[in-house]
């Protein structure tokens, strides 16, 4: 990378953010397409979330991707949100020319759905209320589905985003659930989707929210945990002959997305996925 006097900065916010694989996937991007921009992971703490964006601005930074515990705070600090961050309540990209937050977070999950299925016309289920699953259902809904069914440990909060996505207009069959009911759901559903932390490295290991016996082979399964690759749920998927769609593909996307706000100019998502499958080691 050759940083100069004219590099523009790009970067990520969170806490933590050493495991992050945005740095080696936008610069791989950058670097496709001869441009002179270099993309930085900082280390904010919460209370020094206000000072980050302030000096961000100050030092000229172009753009930042936020993670968490930032996504919901951040919004505060800046001066406009686009219309489906507004909805969604939680901001991943900012876009520092006019200070707008946006989130991309769910047009990268439905990409990725999109590359196997179209959303319009499906059932879909979606297990966790937290912030993934927030801004997915309402792209869910954006994108047309006939239902959607959120389930939940944590049953009121499920039925608290249900209601949200609800009176957004875009959809008008929502329902919620306990996570414990999923096998029921499942004898409808044309897509599962899991925005749950279960499986992820290092607990690779953990009980899969659903099983091969209660997934048929028309059933779509998309895990947004992205590390590893061929998670619990996925590998119960594969079994059932059912078609899994893998989180790395969401995490390429939003990424696209983020890049193309940015810089005004289409990302090269061929290289960087590439970036991201050799970053974990899946090349």
């Amino acid at each position: 990378m050759n940083i100069k006097g004219s590099t523009n900065i790009v970067g990520l916010i969170g806490h933590p953010v050493e495991h992050s694989f945005s740095p080696p996937m936008h610069n791989a991007a950058f670097k496709a397409l001869g441009m002179d921009y270099a993309y930085v992971a900082f280390d904010v703490e919460p209370e020094d979330l206000k000072s980050a964006i302030e000096g961000a601005k100050a030092l000229n930074v172009k753009g930042f991707n936020v993670t968490i515990p930032h996504k919901v705070n951040v919004m505060e600090y800046l001066d406009e949100l686009d219309e489906v961050a507004e909805l969604i309540g939680a901001v991943n990209t900012i876009d520092f020319k006019n200070l707008k937050g946006y989130n991309t977070d769910g047009i990268g999950a439905i990409k990725a759905i999109e590359e196997v299925t179209s959303i319009k016309g499906k059932n879909v289920v979606v297990v966790g209320a937290g912030g993934a699953s927030r801004a997915i259902s309402f792209y869910i809904a954006k994108y047309d589905a006939q239902s959607l069914t959120i389930l939940n440990r944590n049953e009121s909060k499920a039925q608290n985003l249900a209601r949200d996505v609800l009176s957004s207009d875009l959809i008008s069959d929502v329902k919620s659930d306990s996570i414990s009911e999923i096998n029921a759901y499942l004898k409808d559903a044309d897509i599962l989707i899991d925005t749950t932390p279960l499986g992820m490295d290092p607990h690779i290991d953990d009980e899969p929210i659903a099983t091969a016996e209660n997934m048929q082979e028309e059933l779509v399964v998309f895990d947004a945990v992205y590390n590893p690759n061929e998670t619990v749920l996925l590998k119960e998927a594969i079994k059932a002959g059912a078609k899994p769609v893998y989180g790395i593909k969401m995490l390429l996307y939003q990424g696209a997305e983020s890049f193309e706000i940015w810089t005004g100019r289409k990302a090269p998502v061929e290289e960087m996925e590439k970036a991201l499958k050799q970053t974990l080691n899946l090349e």
